[in-house]
Parts: structure tokens; sequence; C-alpha cells
């Protein structure tokens, strides 16, 4: 794979109007990229894509730019990133019940690939609780300790159990019985829908 027209088709998807909060902007990314400057161009298009929701290919080259350049962190966020472009994705402040009072006992790693349960409200034809699975991501690169809070990224296994939260909303993180954390609803960002 050629890492200049990986970097450069997914720079095709960014709309020359769009700019990062430092005011830079698809031309940069560019400059940078005639230059090969290839890493510097990666998280460029990166805040491109956080400044205008981008499709599932988006993201994917940007994982395969960044396979090429053996950046591992940045292709598993990336790889996310395409599944919540397909999906849709909930944000979250998630706080973690501490050891003492029942909660894990080690922490919950970035970029680590935890499942865990979730009550978001569905109950079963005989008023039991019916737990959804939804994948999770700590934002940032510190580590999610018991009886501490962060932001986090939800991507459910069935989105389309989850339609119904807004934020605001609180649900239950279950690894087993009782749960182990509660997340309050701060963002919901539905799938990005390409034309045909």
């Amino acid at each position: 794979m050629d890492l200049d027209s990986s970097l450069l088709k997914a720079a095709q998807f960014c709309s020359p109007h769009i700019r990062t909060e430092a005011g830079a902007g698809v031309s940069d990314a560019l400059e940078y990229l005639e230059h090969g400057e290839w890493e510097m161009v990666l998280l460029l298009l990166e805040e491109l894509g956080d400044a205008r929701p981008q499709p599932p290919e988006f993201w994917g080259l940007l994982a395969d730019a960044a396979r090429v350049m053996w950046l591992e962190w940045y292709v598993t966020w990336y790889e996310w990133r395409c599944g919540e472009a397909r999906n849709g994705v909930l944000r979250a402040e998630l706080c973690l019940l501490p050891t003492e009072g029942g909660g894990r006992k080690v922490p919950i790693l970035p970029g680590k690939g935890l499942r865990p349960m979730w009550d978001i409200g569905r109950r079963t034809p005989e008023g039991e609780l019916s737990v959804s699975i939804a994948f999770l991501w700590v934002e940032g690169h510190t580590p999610l300790e018991p009886g501490e809070c962060a932001p986090v990224r939800l991507l459910p296994l069935t989105p389309e159990h989850w339609r119904h939260l807004k934020p605001s909303d609180v649900i239950a993180m279950h690894e087993m019985r009782p749960p182990s954390g509660t997340a309050r609803i701060i963002e919901v960002m539905p799938p990005v829908v390409t034309a045909p």
C-alpha cells in the first residue's frame, strides 16, 4: 500500500472549508504531504475528521496509513472510529465504583477491548433486567482507575437497542452483579450516512 495515496485519498474526503480549532485546513495537510511529513498529515486529517463527521472509508484510510507507519495505537483508534462512523457512538462520563465498594480491582486501559454489559432500561417480557453489550473506549491515554470518573465512548453491539438514549440519561455498567459503574450520556452521535 502506498502511504502517500492513502493519505491523499483521505484528504479528498475533507471539505476545503473545514478548519481545525487551530485554523488548519486540508490545504495544510496537502502541503505537509508534499514534504513527506506523514505523521503530521495523519494527525491533521484526524482533527479535520473530528471537525465534520467522516464516513467509515475515511477512517479506514487513516488506519491503513498508520499501519504502514507502525503506529499501532493509532491503527486501533482509527479502526474504532471506522466502527463509530458505521454504527454510531455514545460519549459518556463513566464513574467506576471503588474496589472496596464492590467495583473492579484493576483499571480500564485506553484502547483495550473491554466489552461490558449495560443496563440501558430494557426489560424482558417478564419484567427482568435485559442488558445490552457495548464496546468501551476510555478517551485519552490515562487508565480509568476504580473509584474514578473519565469520558468514554460506547460502541453498541446492537445499535437499535440504544437509540432511545439521549444526553443526561444514566446507565449502569455490569461486568457481574452488582453494577461496577454508572455512566451519564454526554453526546449521541448517529452513524455517518454517505451518499450512494
